[in-house]
């Protein structure tokens, strides 16, 4: 079964819809999105389900296959609900919910029961939070008759992940799985929430991404991601700029005089990295997919040692699998754990995947998961 079908058998009343939104790899461009940098990432295969069935009352109610219990607020009781916190997974789609709500007065609010499967890992750092949202997002946009485009149903999902749930976030995860095209990332500027696909040809290049999944756990609304964040507006705040976006490498010499030393790496990061997405656009354009393995593997020393996000698994599964044949390779997502992404000639993915199992198990982690993501089709509706 799908998780539109396991969705669509959670809920006890017909479903009017089935909504569904992958989540998303990350090219590159790394903790480049709050800074109001630039991203380049994808939505994947791996989708969340939301069935939605509508009821009677004034309730909304939610569950979901990956908690035992159901959650039900009233829809009048959901700014009391939101700001009381303690929701844990149901901070999401209520949190959306919220959301929605703020950004389209003109919505028709009615009871609703909504039923959620999910095929993305949790923990991976593929954006299974952004899935709900937009999957929920999507839902409640028609059947609330909201009238909200996707850029702004990403933006009601960034609203939910930083005000509901407290995951100081940008939007890249929203946009990624809003805006998805098949066989293309999207180029975002956070700034101007322009976005454009791009082409990426892994598959007639003999290309595939393979996703090693550490299955170190992290989460967002913690403090380590919250410190490298006030660290950039630390950096922005000394150079008298908006953002860590209106500094360029030529201003990084400069950085290295004011700043303290961990401010000033935080952020070299983020400037480098975004000039790697420029450059990683560029070379994709200029001459395919094969010439951006280079810069991957920059981009994955960066996170290592200027933000210092990686973990030894990352580390092992980047290493491994560059040894393997891999033309380049870094962790992506937030950080503390979680995924890392290679780019590899498809027929040596299974030498890749048995390589890195045995280098994990001689170092005593545990078995990661592995498997290939292709770039794929955005949020949609499915029945």
């Amino acid at each position: 079964m799908t998780a539109v079908d396991d969705a669509r058998a959670l809920l006890a009343a017909p479903a009017v819809g089935v909504w569904s939104a992958p989540g998303r790899a990350n090219l590159i461009g790394e903790h480049t999105d709050y800074n109001e940098g630039f991203v380049f990432p994808f939505a994947i295969a791996q989708r969340t389900a939301a069935a939605v069935a509508v009821r009677s009352d004034d309730v909304i109610r939610v569950r979901s296959t990956f908690a035992p219990d159901a959650v039900e607020v009233p829809l009048a009781e959901l700014d009391a609900r939101i700001a009381a916190e303690g929701l844990d997974w149901a901070g999401y789609p209520l949190g959306v919910a919220w959301a929605l709500l703020r950004e389209a007065p003109d919505a028709t609010p009615r009871g609703v029961d909504i039923a959620l499967a999910s095929e993305v890992p949790v923990g991976a750092g593929l954006s299974s939070s952004a899935a709900i949202e937009g999957a929920v997002a999507s839902a409640l946009n028609d059947v609330w008759n909201a009238g909200l485009d996707k850029i702004a149903l990403a933006r009601v999902g960034r609203i939910a992940e930083n005000d509901a749930v407290g995951a100081p976030t940008g939007i890249m995860d929203q946009m990624a799985s809003m805006l998805g095209v098949a066989d293309a990332a999207t180029f975002l500027d956070c700034r101007t929430l322009e976005t454009r696909p791009v082409t990426l040809g892994f598959t007639p290049a003999g290309l595939a991404i393979l996703v090693v999944d550490t299955l170190v756990e992290h989460a967002h609304s913690t403090g380590g991601y919250r410190e490298r964040r006030e660290a950039c507006e630390r950096g922005a705040a000394a150079f008298g700029v908006p953002s860590l976006r209106d500094l360029t490498v030529d201003d990084l010499a400069r950085a290295e005089e004011i700043l303290d030393d961990v401010t000033f790496r935080r952020v070299r990061h983020v400037v480098t990295e975004n000039q790697r997405v420029l450059d990683t656009v560029a070379a994709l354009e200029a001459d395919g997919p094969r010439a951006i393995g280079d810069l991957l593997v920059a981009s994955h020393a960066s996170m290592r040692d200027d933000f210092e996000i990686s973990v030894p698994e990352l580390d092992l599964a980047v290493e491994t699998t560059l040894a393997a044949g891999a033309l380049g390779a870094r962790m992506t997502g937030g950080g503390f754990g979680g995924a890392a992404i290679a780019l590899i000639p498809t027929d040596l993915v299974p030498t890749a995947t048995d390589a890195v199992r045995a280098a994990f198990a001689a170092s005593r982690f545990r078995t990661p998961n592995v498997f290939t993501v292709a770039p794929s089709e955005g949020a949609r509706r499915d029945a």
